[in-house]
């Protein structure tokens, strides 16, 4: 019986005993799971499966038969992981696109954004619905809510080409349809949405278009081909739609996000450091954006030209400055093993990124280099002008990263989740990451990024905590990060005060003069509902308020008027609590 057909009032008796048995139990394992299911089975003879019993559960509490402050046990909840860091995120990609860029590495699918392949997970999605960004959002809220995860508290992951380079009218239309399906997303009242068209360029595993178009390539770039009649007629007329929206249309729809079903705690968006200017970082602000990802992948002025990476480093610490006097939170990328990069100077680059003034991201992806088919990089391949890093080497580069890591920034990720059967040369393992942490654990070397760090659904009381601040400079600013940790350094939760060097006008927003920045507030644990409490977990002993009430004391000891945040559209009301004043895109703590 498929999932659609699966009706879970005709099973009532067997939920009602597994979960009166589930419920009960203090240590709930995957192995006592399976015996209560052995006790109960469906049909006579068949094991609930996870999605079954997750209907099953909802079924239970819509009736009545289960209380309304019984909760999924976690043992059911399918790839917990996504929301464990007490947010559920939700990736969207921007349509296929001309971009600035001329990197002789970067992918050029064409049914994908730049730097994208079809392939990979997210980009699935994306192509399945045309890249509409309401569907994408809503059917994603569907598809997480499906396998248990809460879909209150959203981080909105726009990905996709160089977003800044797209035109201003497509950026807001974008935006405002993705907190467009955010509002009128209700678990309770799901809507079928369905826009996929019976074409075959939106199969995935059909790579005809793909292969029809790639040979031009060769005669053309990827920005001429985008832009070609053939390519609008084959595949362009397909996801093109009314993509126009005004500013007043976008804000409508952020007020109404800020005590909607689901609401957006945080919008990250990505762009190149060179297309970064104040006007457009206030943009970016506009949008409703709190992080923004940015790729540097190489620090050496010689490999970034032999790259055609462009931008140069006067320009990456111009955006690094800019991003921060703005408040945002900085996610930067980089790539070890680029065309003519050594060892040497890949960890040259890494430690600069967090000696230097002018960098020092919050949180940062590695990407190890991969030669893709139909890049510049895999004909230099070819030629034997370039050589992928061999394992031990690979890793021992990543071990060194790691190590000198420092414990305000996050290693989001090690590779990216590009499907190996993509890969013409260089790294295939998934698993690189643990290969690597596994290393250093066994030579005993640090490793205190705040990812390795995170308290996870672990249950602790404040009793267990203390606070920990790390200080260190920046070219524009002196930043504070404020974390409550455990005694075995443990990390529940940690705020990043920014406290700028200057002053006197702001030259991002006039708001933000003479004002100290929260970049940003976590508090770690499982994702739970708006309103609801959970004993013991690190989102629910008031970890938020003890750190802004520590960091409003700071800013008023260090002479600022006020102390602003860089709140996202669905936090608004938390901080309002707080006793923080809407201000035009930011919100403020006035000192007397």
């Amino acid at each position: 019986m498929s999932y659609r057909e699966f009706n879970p009032k005709y099973y009532k008796s067997e939920f009602s005993l597994i979960f009166a048995e589930l419920l009960k139990l203090e240590k709930p394992s995957s192995k006592k799971l399976r015996k209560i299911l052995s006790k109960y089975p469906k049909d006579g003879s068949q094991i609930f499966s996870k999605d079954q019993l997750i209907e099953g559960f909802k079924y239970l509490k819509q009736e009545g038969f289960l209380g309304p402050e019984q909760s999924l046990p976690p043992l059911l909840q399918m790839k917990p992981t996504r929301s464990i860091s007490g947010v559920t995120v939700v990736t969207v990609l921007t349509k296929p696109f001309p971009c600035p860029g001329k990197c002789i590495f970067c992918p050029n699918d064409i049914r994908m954004p730049k730097s994208y392949i079809a392939s990979e997970p997210g980009a699935q999605r994306a192509l399945k619905n045309r890249f509409n960004p309401y569907s994408q959002v809503y059917n994603r809220l569907k598809a997480l809510h499906q396998i248990g995860h809460p879909t209150d508290k959203i981080e909105l992951l726009v990905l996709g080409g160089t977003w800044s380079y797209y035109p201003k009218k497509y950026q807001i239309w974008f935006i405002k349809e993705c907190f467009r399906a955010l509002n009128d997303f209700d678990p309770e009242k799901i809507k079928a949405i369905d826009i996929t068209l019976p074409n075959k360029h939106f199969d995935v595993q059909d790579n005809r278009l793909n292969r029809h178009l790639r040979n031009k390539l060769r005669e053309q770039s990827y920005n001429k081909l985008v832009k070609s009649n053939e390519y609008f007629d084959l595949f362009g007329r397909y996801i093109t739609s009314d993509e126009n929206a005004t500013w007043d249309e976008l804000f409508i729809e952020q007020k109404g996000n800020e005590t909607a079903n689901s609401r957006c705690v945080g919008l990250v968006l990505e762009t190149r450091p060179d297309m970064l200017n104040p006007s457009q970082v206030m943009d970016l602000r506009k949008l409703g954006a709190t992080k923004i990802q940015i790729g540097v992948q190489t620090l050496d002025e010689y490999v970034n030209r032999k790259n055609k990476r462009m931008e140069t480093k006067r320009q990456i610490a111009q955006a690094f400055k800019l991003l921060r006097l703005a408040g945002f939170k900085i996610h930067a990328h980089i790539m070890p093993n680029l065309y003519l990069a050594t060892p040497e100077k890949d960890i040259d680059t890494y430690k600069e990124l967090f000696h230097s003034l002018d960098f020092k991201p919050d949180e940062l992806k590695i990407y190890p280099t991969s030669i893709i088919a139909n890049t510049k990089l895999d004909e230099l391949y070819k030629q034997g002008k370039h050589k992928p890093y061999d394992l031990d080497t690979l890793t021992e580069i990543l071990a060194e990263c790691i190590s000198i890591t420092p414990e305000y920034c996050r290693l989001t990720r090690i590779i990216r989740d590009i499907p190996s059967h993509e890969i013409n040369a260089g790294n295939k393992i998934t698993n690189l990451r643990e290969i690597v942490e596994e290393k250093l654990n066994q030579e005993g070397r640090s490793n205190r990024n705040i990812r390795n760090r995170e308290i996870q659904n672990r249950v602790v009381s404040i009793e267990d905590l203390h606070l920990d601040i790390q200080n260190y400079q920046t070219s524009v600013s002196t930043e504070k990060f404020l974390q409550f940790i455990t005694r075995d350094d443990k990390i529940a939760g940690f705020l990043r005060l920014s406290l700028p060097k200057s002053k006197n006008k702001h030259v991002i927003s006039e708001e933000l003069t003479n004002a100290a920045i929260i970049r940003e507030v976590h508090v770690y644990g499982p994702s739970l509902s708006i309103g609801k409490s959970s004993q013991g977990q690190a989102q629910h002993i008031g970890l938020g308020t003890k750190l802004i009430n520590y960091a409003s004391n700071i800013a008023q000891k260090e002479g600022y008027s006020k102390l602003s945040v860089i709140s996202a559209i669905g936090t608004k009301s938390y901080y309002r609590k707080k006793g923080f004043k809407d201000g035009r895109f930011y919100q403020h703590l006035l000192f007397n």
